[in-house]
Formats: C-alpha cells, structure tokens, sequence
C-alpha cells in the first residue's frame, strides 16, 4: 500500500478517536497512536499539539511521570489552546504527586480551582475535576476529595458515563470501615465500569476489591480474584495496576503460608521498582521478605529485610508528613497573599476616604479619626492571626501532632546536634530506641483511638523517667526514640529498663477499656559505638529487633561485652560476654 492511499484523510477527527479510546481499549490506543505519527509531518500546528498531549498521556501511563511532566508542561504553556492546557495541567497534578513535588502539586491544584468556573469544555472540566480530587486524596483531604468526585457525576461530558466517579468515590473510601468487600456500591461501581466497556477502571476497582479482601484476612479469595484479573490488566499495561498486582500477590502468598511462592512473588515485585525509592509498595515488599526469611529461620537475611523495611516505614510517614506540610505551605502562601490584596485594598480605601475628608470641614475630623483607628486595628488583628498561625505551623513542623513530642525529622537534626557537642566535651550519651509490643492488636481489637490514648499515655511514662535535657521524639507509628546525654551506658541501661518495667506495670485505658502494654527497648552507647548518629540508629535498632526476637517486653544493648540485666537492671555477676560475642544484654519480663 503506497503512503498516499494510507494517509488519514481528517486527522483532527483521528485525534479525537485516539483520544476518546484511551482507557476504554488501551492496545488500539497505541496503536492509533502509531499509526497517526506516521501522519506527524502533515499534521498542522493545533494537531501537532494535540499529539503530544497524548504522547505525554501515554508517557504517564508507563509510569515515567518526570518525562511526563516535561511534555505535559511544553503542552500547557505553549500550545495556545486553553482547553488543552487545562487538560495538560489537570493531567500533571498526578504527575506532580508521584514524583514527591507536593508544593507545586497543591499550587497548581487550587489554581486549577480558581479557575473552574472558566473551563467550559466538558472534556476538559471533566479531567480538571477528576485529577483536583486526587490531588486532595493525595493531602488526606478526603472530604473535599469526594465533593470533587460528586461534581463529576454533574459534569460528565457527552458520551461518557457514571463509571469514573463512582470508580473515584471507591478509591477514596476504600479504607472506610463502612465499605467492606460485599458493600453493593463496590460491586454496582464494578458493573457500571463493566457496561461502559472500561477496563482500566474496572481492573481499578478489583484491585482495591483484592485489598480488601487482604484487610478482611481473606487471602484465599485475594489470590483467586489476582489470578482472574492479572491477563487483562498485562494486556493494558498500565504500570501501577502492574506493581500493586505483584505486591498483592506476594501478600496473600504469605498470609497463606506459602512462604516459597510469597518470596518469588515479592522479589517480582521488587524487581518493578528503583530499590532506592520510598513507597509504599516497597514497604509492603520488604515487609513480606522479612516476614518470609524469619519463618524460615534466616536471621541475618530476615534483619537485612527488617531494616530496609524499617527505612521505607520510616519514609512512609515522613512522606505522608511531607504532603500535609506542603499542603499547610501552599495554604499559608495563598492566606498571605490574602492579606497582602487586603492590606492594599484597605490603604487604597483610606487614601480615598482621606479625600473626602479634606474636602470636609472640621466638623468631619473626628469620624476620619475613628475610620482610620478601625482600620489600624483591623490591619494589625490580621497581621496578629498570621503571625500566630506562623507559630502554629512552627511547632508542627517539629512536633508530633498526636503526642505533642519532637518528630522523626526534628528528633534527628536534634540528636545529631547533642552528639556532636557531646564529642566536643568528650561526653558519653545513649540512644534508646523503644517500640510497643504487639501494638497493631490493640489497634484491631479496640480501636484507633485506644491505640491513640496508649501512644499517649506511653510518651507520659517515658517523660516521668527523663531529665529535662534528653531528647525524646516519635520515630514512626508505635516507635520512639530517646537521646540521653551525658550518660554513661550503664546508667543508659538503668533508665530503659525503668521505663520499660513502667509501661509494663501501668494500666492504659480509653472509655472504661483497660489494658496492659509491653515494650522492647534497644540500647546503643557511645562508649562502644563512638559519636555518630548513623551508627548509634543502627545498633540500637538492631538491638531492638533482638529484643523482639528474644521473646518481647526486655531491654537489649548493642555492645562488644554484652551485660545480661536483671528485672531490676542491674548486672549479673559472670554474664558478661567474650569480646566478639554477640552483642546482648536483656532485662527479662517481671
């Protein structure tokens, strides 16, 4: 067939086909989408931009979203077509949130939001609404994410159906306790995706369905659902279907006991990811291995897998922090601009209420004296809450909000500061690392807020043990850490085993609910491990996992003579070990 008889006759409309069947049938999209670049050198101006939207659609969809980005914003800023822009720009919010730059994620969005009311092309109303709601699940706001997926179902464009908000509303809710696997919404979403011939939605929302099933403690049918979807979801090729289906798969593996197929699938799923990234699939992966390893009876591989699990936790929630910072960021840059508009508006409203007051007689002065009072005390009361809302946004920047001690981030700038001016004056210091036994229990038998009100009242006891110098902060979830300077490591070992015997005896409660909690404490000294902070982490999170390892609810101490305490901290005549044993020291349960 020569060129001339395979030329596409209206190119514009070609675009717009290729466009309309991006998720409805992924395998004739690319190959529309090749077929029109052989097309590419005729296309005018409009077409040409056009295309390259949905390169940069596709680009997104393979899971680069950084070269995605970069196409998406050529598109946005110089393509000339405001429709098309807002598209791009909608299109790179998820782009943005993927990539960890969540300021400019959320400045984008709530100019995306202002700017609503302007964008009357359906389709492209449609995405800016679609991908403002993911921008908010993104920033935990939940609320405002399904008002935005609600608008949709008011604002689909002609040919399209209820399938992508109601797929939408699922996502967000999907960790609700009030939608369970047999919550008709959930199946009524899938029938919906089903009759409007959309299977990368419908492939969506069973991959949520396996989550559940894998929260409800039903891997059985998790596995089955897996292997019924996987085909399909190869055949659209849709990178983050891809990932979540291997992660899934190694998780149910295990929960079934199946510890040889769980590692496969988890190193498959490994293998889909840069190693050296924070997410929270990798989390799950090394959480897998671990687990895997330590029935085996591997311990070193299985502490390899617990620390890299522990990092990507650790970088989980720092994560998690970071996009509730950038949202509090943009929300603050927008009050400050606020102010500004307002502060102007009010100067300019007195520049004119002056005029009209000279142009009065003395009669007048007093009122302009009491406008322009009235307006100096409205200026300076803005300027007091933008200040005090300043403060606010300090404090939480370096403290955790629901125990009120420093967090992960600032407990490290911190502790690396005390270390090294306990170097200087050649002072010992200890790191404690401590971590609640079987905490996630009492989260699943009494609830987030018993385990809220155990946080707390923990972060009370350790208090009552320390001295105002030390450093205490919430390393993540049910784990702390306490710096204690100036102390030489026997003395270390007699605080962590009074703050361990405390949690211990200290009944906690919540709503008349009474229960008893244990803790593991691992020790690092700096008379054995020297001054940096890297190695002090280490060794003391080491020495935490020997802890659990041991049996639970002991105090553990990384050191090359290793010191067995007794219930009341003290050493044990004889239990010191030959230098190069293994490094323990454990005060046993009561």
């Amino acid at each position: 067939m020569t060129r001339a008889s395979a030329a596409i006759p209206d190119p514009a409309a070609f675009l717009a086909q290729i466009d309309s069947v991006r998720t409805s049938d992924h395998p004739r999209f690319v190959r529309m989408l090749a077929q029109i670049h052989r097309e590419a050198p005729r296309l005018n101006p409009a077409e040409q931009w056009h295309l390259r939207y949905l390169d940069a659609w596709q680009t997104a969809y393979q899971g680069d979203y950084t070269k995605a980005d970069a196409q998406l914003r050529a598109v946005a800023e110089h393509a000339g077509d405001a429709t098309l822009a807002a598209r791009a720009s909608a299109m790179r919010l998820t782009g943005l949130g993927f990539t960890r730059r969540y300021e400019e994620a959320f400045a984008l969005a709530d100019r995306l939001a202002t700017d609503l009311p302007n964008i009357k092309d359906p389709l492209a109303r449609f995405q800016v609404l679609f991908n403002l709601a993911q921008s908010m699940l993104l920033a935990d706001k939940r609320d405002l994410a399904l008002n935005y997926a609600r608008m949709i179902e008011s604002n689909l464009p002609p040919g399209a159906t209820l399938c992508p908000p109601r797929s939408l509303q699922i996502t967000i809710r999907y960790d609700s306790p009030t939608l369970t696997s047999s919550s008709p919404e959930f199946h009524q979403a899938i029938e919906t995706c089903k009759a409007a011939g959309q299977p990368v939605y419908v492939n969506t929302l069973r991959l949520v369905m396996v989550d559940t099933y894998l929260r409800e403690n039903q891997p059985a049918k998790a596995l089955a659902l897996l292997d019924r979807i996987e085909p399909g979801i190869k055949r659209n090729g849709l990178y983050a279907h891809i990932e979540s289906t291997a992660v899934f798969r190694a998780r149910a593996l295990l929960a079934l006991g199946r510890l040889a197929d769980a590692r496969t699938a988890a190193l498959a799923a490994l293998s889909l990811s840069d190693p050296n990234e924070i997410s929270e699939a990798l989390k799950a992966v090394y959480e897998v291995l671990y687990k895997v390893e330590k029935e085996r009876g591997d311990t070193a591989v299985a502490l390899s897998y617990f620390e890299r699990y522990t990092v990507q936790d650790k970088g989980y929630l720092n994560d998690v922090s970071a996009r509730a910072l950038a949202y509090q960021t943009v929300q603050q840059h927008l009050l400050t601009g606020k102010l500004e508009t307002e502060k102007l508006s009010r100067q300019n409203a007195m520049l004119r209420l002056q005029r009209a007051l000279d142009a009065k007689a003395v009669e007048t002065g007093r009122l302009y004296i009491l406008m322009l009072l009235l307006i100096v005390a409205f200026i300076a009361s803005w300027l007091y809450r933008l200040k005090r809302s300043q403060l606010r946004f300090k404090r939480l920047s370096h403290h955790d909000g629901l125990t009120g001690i420093f967090n992960h981030q600032h407990f490290i700038g911190e502790a690396a500061r005390v270390l090294q001016a306990s170097k200087k004056k050649k002072e010992q210091a200890c790191l404690i690392s401590i971590d609640l036994d079987y905490f996630k229990q009492v989260n699943d038998t009494h609830g987030h807020a018993m385990g809220d009100a155990v946080l707390k009242q923990t972060v009370a006891i350790c208090q009552q043990e320390l001295r105002p110098a030390d450093l205490f902060g919430r390393l993540g979830g049910e784990e702390f850490g306490i710096l204690l300077a100036g102390c030489s490591r026997h003395q270390g070992l007699e605080i962590a085993n009074r703050i361990r015997i405390a949690i211990d005896a200290t009944p906690m409660g919540h709503d008349d609910c009474v229960i008893t909690i244990s803790a593991s404490v691992g020790l690092a000294s700096t008379e054995v491990s020297g001054h940096d902070l890297q190695r002090l982490c280490k060794e003391a999170d080491a020495a935490l996992y020997r802890a659990k390892g041991a049996g639970r609810n002991r105090v553990v101490a990384h050191a090359g003579t290793g010191d067995l305490l007794d219930k009341e901290g003290i050493p044990v005549p004889g239990s010191t070990l030959r230098s190069g044993a293994t490094p323990v020291s454990v005060a046993e349960l009561e």
